[in-house]
């Protein structure tokens, strides 16, 4: 987490937005999937999977982690404690990782699809029951392709994005962050205007050009299934309060069909969406460090972790 602050907002990241324009990142992780699950290399598919125990077809969660990149050890915590909950996880590499691109620039939608076959042809798995749930970048990827998957029937989100925004680089410049069929999808790019302090400006900034970029807008009401969007009102990165108050009013206007849950959470930032985190953890003390107090963010995570799993339960547990 500490990294994540340092390149995101340190002075490097400044540096990297008055000339590339772009925020910066710290390196992918690769965590191993520890004796719960299994390291994936096949197929085009580089992943840790964790199978659920106990007989017969349970259903699955396609799990995105967010910038950190490539397998990293905050959504193994999610995978671990989603599969003592019953659900087969996997925990899917879409950049940073081997046969992933290097950085999160133009990320074939394509992985994302070989994640979910490969998921669905397991023997323990129900293909029919496939549900999705990502943090931050990887909420963002999430929603788009859970409006291109119809196989996806439910989804999960924290600190989500409304938008699709440019990838991230150290020297790529404004790309896409995500490709389909070999051609970058649109974005709405970052602003940095006279009032830029750090890459949340950039974000809020680029949200007021919106109505320029209706294509970067995500379009959430092709999803087949309930969402679910959790963000906290105090998120330091991105404003992803405003963005998943976009999203539900887009489904509602659009007249969307399934159950739609918004948590919202005060003293709450971009730590806000999880496990709760022991008091005793030496990592307890970063979870304001993007947004909102530790004690703040942990209390969101005893409520919304819980609920996130009672409402993928209700979804694909019938």
């Amino acid at each position: 987490m500490k990294s994540l602050i340092a390149a995101w907002l340190g002075t490097a990241a400044m540096a990297s937005a008055a000339s590339a324009q772009i925020p910066q990142m710290p390196k992918p992780g690769i965590t191993d999937p520890g004796s719960e699950g299994v390291r994936i290399d096949q197929s085009g598919v580089f992943a840790n999977f964790y199978a659920a125990s106990g007989p017969g077809k349970h259903p699955a969660i396609l799990l995105l982690g967010g910038s950190e990149g490539g397998l990293g050890a905050g959504a193994v915590r999610q995978a671990k404690a989603l599969q003592a909950h019953g659900f087969s996880v996997l925990q899917l590499a879409y950049f940073g990782a081997p046969g992933t691109p290097e950085t999160l620039v133009d990320v074939p939608l394509e992985t994302f699809r070989r994640g979910i076959a490969w998921l669905q042809a397991q023997p323990g798995v129900d293909a029919a029951r496939i549900g999705l749930i990502g943090g931050s970048k990887g909420a963002e990827a999430a929603l788009v392709v859970a409006a291109r998957e119809p196989a996806i029937k439910a989804v999960v989100v924290g600190m989500p994005s409304s938008v699709m925004w440019p990838g991230i680089s150290y020297t790529a410049g404004m790309k896409a962050s995500w490709s389909a069929n070999g051609q970058p999808l649109p974005f709405l790019p970052y602003a940095f205007g006279s009032d830029y302090r750090n890459i949340f400006g950039a974000y809020a900034n680029g949200l007021k050009a919106l109505a320029d970029h209706p294509d970067a807008i995500i379009p959430v009401e092709r999803i087949d299934g309930p969402v679910m969007l959790v963000c906290g009102r105090a998120d330091a990165l991105w404003p992803s309060c405003p963005m998943a108050e976009q999203i539900a009013a887009r489904l509602k206007a659009k007249g969307f069909n399934h159950p739609v849950e918004l948590l919202e959470y005060d003293d709450a930032g971009h730590a806000v969406f999880g496990p709760p985190v022991d008091k005793a953890n030496p990592a307890y003390p970063t979870l304001g460090s993007l947004g909102g107090t530790p004690d703040g963010n942990n209390t969101a995570r005893q409520d919304d972790w819980p609920r996130a799993l009672a409402f993928m339960d209700a979804a694909l547990k019938r």
